[in-house]
């Protein structure tokens, strides 16, 4: 009896080595790991606020001076695509009102101005070029309406859930339905010049209207600052904390009820609550320029300044929003144009080899053949490595046979099965001596590592020194920053 004893031990041992992980925590949803794909999108800003030289319309302009000489959807998205953006979410009306879709809930739209002779749709043309050329498209849908008579009664819900349903009906497939927390205050109001207050906790029905994207658009990631899917950052600048969870627990405010739109607990927002309740990664949104609307006087970023921010937002398991403003031709200007193709090729660039390829590689505990360490070195996020059950703390040794110069590395975790690692160190060998290079935290779906100074070495330590379940990681990348 007792050899069939071990035997069946032995057997079962097998078989608990190649089950995989148990998740833990909060997880991502099918969507939100499509999301994640993405990394970097951009939303664009063109209504009339463009030709008046605005942040933000009044709500009373013309229509008839929304007449862009020379509207080219393609140039404005090849552009795009050509600095690196995988996705582009579209104001198809911002908080002025006006609706850049021939829309049948309110007279304040595209086909009362010049454009294409009052019978363009600049949404339908927007998410064409998208689609032409393979990026995902999305929309942004302001509900405080600054030119609406019918904002602040209740009689205005009905037409803004009507102008999402338009949106979620003509225009294909969505990835992303946009919203933020604008929630009324001086405007037009058909007329009215005055200041009308709302109760956001109440007037927009988030839960039904979110009903209606859930129904309409189910792979949609409902963005604003309490999610549903992807949460704000938090701040305009374009970057999530140091330490980043992409788990959260939206919560009210000091002295607020409700957690909505315009109204959260934003200074844990950069960073995220460990363990929070729901799955719900940040986006990190920043103007390409100063503004998000075209003005003469800016300049946009610099290369160097959006691969910092690259860094400070993909690399921190964030994702990326940069705000595009056509100029008044219909256009992005040429210097926006030249930033995002320099800033494309040096993402491109830096991240096309990974110095750790055909490296050998070793981990001082695996869960079996299924999950051993040669997975990270595989290029594929989608298979992993692990430890088993009981072990909470391990060390991968990457071997790269010759000394390799690098001075980023990356990190990823196994998303699905939740974020999991909550501190790790890495070393070199340098001189026959182990040397710490960096101490870190979070890691979740990316992590960028820029080392203050390139480094020099042909072995590379990554321990993990901090998790509350046994360890999953999908990738490990060396890379050196592209000039």
């Amino acid at each position: 009896m007792r050899p069939i004893f071990f035997i069946l031990l032995l057997l079962s041992l097998h078989t608990l080595a190649q089950t995989p992980p148990q998740p833990y925590g909060a997880l991502p949803s099918k969507r939100q790991l499509a999301w994640h794909d993405v990394e970097i999108y951009g939303i664009m800003h063109f209504t009339p606020t463009t030709f008046e030289n605005k942040e933000w319309g009044f709500g009373d302009a013309d229509p008839k001076i929304f007449n862009p000489t020379d509207f080219n959807a393609a140039q404005i998205i090849k552009a795009a695509k050509a600095g690196g953006l995988k996705g582009i979410v579209l104001v198809a009306k911002h908080h002025d009102g006006f609706a850049l879709w021939p829309t049948k809930t309110t007279a304040y739209n595209i086909t009362k101005s010049p454009f294409r002779n009052g019978k363009g749709d600049l949404v339908r043309e927007i998410a064409q070029a998208v689609r032409k050329s393979g990026l995902k498209f999305g929309i942004y849908c302001s509900p405080w309406d600054r030119n609406s008579a019918l904002y602040g009664t209740d009689q205005y819900l009905a037409l803004y859930q009507s102008q999402l349903k338009e949106l979620y009906s003509n225009y294909g497939e969505l990835f992303m339905s946009w919203h933020d927390g604008a929630n009324g205050g001086d405007g037009f109001y058909g007329g009215a010049r005055e200041k009308r207050s709302i109760d956001n906790t109440t007037y927009y029905d988030w839960k039904n209207t979110w009903g209606i994207t859930r129904k309409m658009q189910p792979m949609a990631n409902i963005f604003s600052d309490i999610g549903l899917d992807v949460r704000w950052v938090g701040n305009e600048e374009g970057h999530a904390a140091e330490t980043s969870w992409a788990t959260f627990t939206p919560m009210a405010p000091d002295g607020k009820s409700e957690a909505v739109p315009g109204q959260a607990n934003y200074p844990q927002s950069p960073e995220g609550i460990r363990n929070g309740k729901f799955w719900m990664p940040a986006e990190c949104d920043v103007p390409l320029r100063k503004g998000w609307f075209y003005h003469p006087a800016e300049k946009p970023k610099t290369p160097e300044m959006l691969f910092d921010l690259y860094l400070k937002s993909v690399g921190r398991g964030a994702g990326l929003d940069l705000g595009l403003a056509p100029d008044p031709r219909g256009q992005l200007h040429d210097d926006d144009v030249m930033a995002l193709k320099t800033f494309g090729d040096m993402v491109r660039n830096t991240f096309a080899n990974n110095l750790a390829k055909g490296a050998q590689i070793k981990a001082s505990n695996s869960r079996g053949k299924n999950y051993f360490a040669g997975k990270l070195l595989d290029g594929n996020k989608n298979t992993y490595w692990a430890t088993n059950d009981q072990i909470h703390e391990a060390t991968i040794e990457v071997n790269l046979k010759t000394a390799k110069t690098f001075d980023i590395i990356s990190l990823q975790e196994y998303i699905p099965l939740g974020q999991r690692i909550a501190g790790y160190d890495i070393e070199i060998l340098e001189k026959s001596t182990w040397k710490k290079i960096y101490t870190g935290t979070s890691i979740g779906a990316k992590r960028l590592i820029k080392l203050e100074q390139p480094v020099h070495s042909n072995k590379v330590r990554i321990n993990i020194t901090k998790s509350p379940v046994c360890i999953t990681l999908s990738e490990v990348g060396f890379y050196k920053k592209a000039l």
